[in-house]
């Protein structure tokens, strides 16, 4: 395996079913990486590898810990990954503080925080034995710029963030060789391709010199 570059990476995609997740599993593919594409729908699994045939597709709840225990126990069998693309996300909210409501609280959190926790406290000693580990997670400008209708969006992305830092320190003390990203866009809509671009470069030397990025993806460039 080379010292740089995705040729050869195992790489895990989180949420591999969305127009993003296809993107970014289509060029990693493209760049030689082994790739695995994780989604909790059976049927929108298997449209994936119809159309990325060069991907293996896995059905994981991975908000569930003990599903993805039972997924890490698979992939343990034959390799170790090198890479952690969290895509898992998903909006609610409008309606000012008072229509942030409970159900769309506990919807964001178990989607975009909870997966997150479950599949990097289970992969995360992958990353840190491997010689080019790499995660990432996209974030929101709204982090940054919360308003009342986005309150509990925006919080729920402060808090991926926050365990990605946490993350990155880590990687610092005990594993100069892996780094962690987080992308931040206001809409992901029309920037999959850009998504998928940035994905592949993770394994370029100049990235890995820090062990925290924080990277604004904008139509504008």
């Amino acid at each position: 395996m080379t010292e740089n570059g995705v040729a050869g990476r195992t790489v895990l995609v989180a949420g591999a079913t969305s127009a993003a997740g296809i993107a970014v599993c289509r060029a990693l593919a493209a760049g030689g990486a082994h790739v695995i594409a994780v989604g909790s729908d059976a049927g929108r699994v298997s449209a994936l590898t119809d159309t990325v045939p060069d991907v293996r597709g896995v059905v994981c709840d991975l908000a569930d810990l003990g599903d993805v225990e039972r997924l890490a126990e698979q992939i343990h069998a034959h390799q170790r990954i090198d890479g952690l693309i969290h895509l898992v996300g998903g909006w609610r909210g409008g309606g000012g503080l008072a229509g942030q409501t409970d159900e769309d609280w506990d919807f964001l959190e178990r989607r975009v925080l909870t997966t997150l926790r479950s599949t990097t406290r289970v992969f995360v000693d992958d990353l840190s034995a491997s010689d080019a580990g790499r995660l990432a997670i996209v974030s929101s400008t709204s982090v940054d710029s919360p308003a009342p209708g986005g309150a509990n969006y925006a919080t729920v992305k402060s808090a991926a963030e926050t365990w990605v830092r946490a993350i990155a320190r880590g990687f610092a003390k005990t594993a100069p060789a892996a780094s962690a990203t987080i992308f931040v866009v206001a809409a992901l809509d029309g920037l999959e391709s850009r998504l998928a671009t940035e994905v592949v470069g993770l394994w370029d030397a100049k990235r890995a010199s820090d062990p925290l990025s924080r990277v604004l993806l904008s139509p504008d460039g």
